[in-house]
């Protein structure tokens, strides 16, 4: 995954102020709760010296994604009395940070948004009954469109699993049930143009298991290099378009694709897999991929959700200035090191070397310590 998101919080130097805060809506009052935190968060960032600016800054936005349904949370960032950024997280934080820092503590933020798949999700139902229903699926093979039954397709283009808390827009198509075989590839094209536009490297179908003809049907009208990518999923609430409602689409999506990484992200594992085979002392580890970022050699870092990191690691005054020590560092002629928090720093240092991120499901973990490094470039001299 690329870190250009990070942008806006790598542009002016800190101190950062940092807030995690649980903005779920699924308790009996959310207001209330939420109140709380923020009084809690802010109370914790004035103790760190914070300025009062910052924190009003941080404090006013706060709950503000009150629009977004069930459990989630924000990340929001501050620096010299300005709110810099905001961003919905698609679960809750584990507990809730208020940090002051040098460098904003980015690394939950974008352990988050990770693997950023994109996606077209697709929902196919029916008004009326479904006197076949009961029969199975060799009755839905015969079924017969009932008079007066429309077809409606509901379809929505994300990124998973950002996707969950950003707002799309949801395209319909409603059509008569007699006109669905000759309709059906006109729907196909559209969505497939859709599928297209977002590059789409998975597109999930959720239908009713009644309607088994009635999704073949649209399915065998994608282009072929689509129809591989089509994942169908049976649904037995899907009986009406109400159905359809806030979220539906999502949270099949998510089944899908827990666990899977993007098509660059799985090309890059592969790639780590077969450089660690041959060269492990570059590749696993913290002290590996701290010497890649300190040489501009690192094409994406390797963090595991459970990273085993060290407090803190040092850096200099760019982003290739990081080591395991302060001596590290000043051996390199780097004068006035500093300490700074493990994560962020190595999140700061792939930024800014132009490196992605990558992270692996648990059962592919790069190594003892959840961390490892694919090199930029197939040999890279120690220096």
């Amino acid at each position: 995954m690329k870190l250009s998101f990070l942008d806006p919080l790598f542009r002016e130097p800190g101190p950062w102020a940092s807030v995690y805060v649980d903005t779920s809506r699924d308790t009996d009052d959310p207001d209330a709760a939420i109140d709380r935190r923020r009084r809690h968060q802010t109370d914790a960032l004035l103790h760190q010296g914070a300025d009062p600016a910052t924190v009003n800054a941080l404090a006013g936005a706060v709950g503000t994604d009150r629009a977004l349904p069930g459990r989630h949370g924000q990340a929001l960032f501050a620096a010299h009395g300005h709110l810099v950024l905001v961003a919905d997280l698609p679960e809750p934080p584990a507990r809730d940070t208020a940090r002051l820092d040098a460098l904003p503590d980015v690394a939950p933020l974008a352990v988050q948004r990770t693997p950023d798949i994109p996606y077209l999700a697709v929902a196919l139902t029916r008004s009326g009954e479904r006197p076949w229903a009961a029969a199975g699926a060799a009755g839905a093979a015969d079924q017969e469109n009932v008079p007066g039954d429309h077809v409606l397709a509901v379809s929505v283009a994300g990124r998973w699993p950002t996707g969950r808390v950003t707002p799309h827009e949801r395209l319909s198509h409603q059509v008569p049930a007699e006109a669905w075989q000759r309709t059906a590839p006109r729907i196909a094209r559209e969505l497939g143009d859709l599928a297209e536009q977002h590059r789409a490297e998975s597109i999930v179908l959720c239908r009713h298991p009644g309607d088994v003809r009635m999704s073949g049907v649209l399915v065998n009208r994608f282009p072929a290099h689509l129809r591989s990518r089509v994942t169908v999923v049976d649904d037995d609430s899907l009986t009406t378009p109400e159905a359809v409602g806030a979220g539906f689409l999502e949270e099949h999506v998510g089944r899908v694709l827990e666990g899977c990484l993007s098509a660059a992200d799985e090309r890059q594992l592969e790639d780590f897999l077969a450089q660690r085979a041959r060269h492990p002392h570059r590749s696993e580890g913290l002290a590996a991929a701290v010497s890649a970022l300190r040489r501009g050699q690192a094409g994406a870092l390797l963090l595991a959700r459970r990273a085993r990191l060290p407090a803190r690691v040092w850096l200099g005054s760019e982003p290739s200035q990081i080591a395991l020590s302060a001596s590290d560092l000043e051996a390199f002629g780097v004068t006035s090191p500093r300490e700074e928090t493990a994560a962020a720093a190595l999140l700061y240092a792939a930024h800014g070397t132009g490196a992605e991120l990558v992270v692996p499901p648990p059962d592919r973990v790069p190594s003892a310590d959840g961390v490892g490094v694919l090199l930029r470039y197939r040999y890279a001299p120690d220096r």
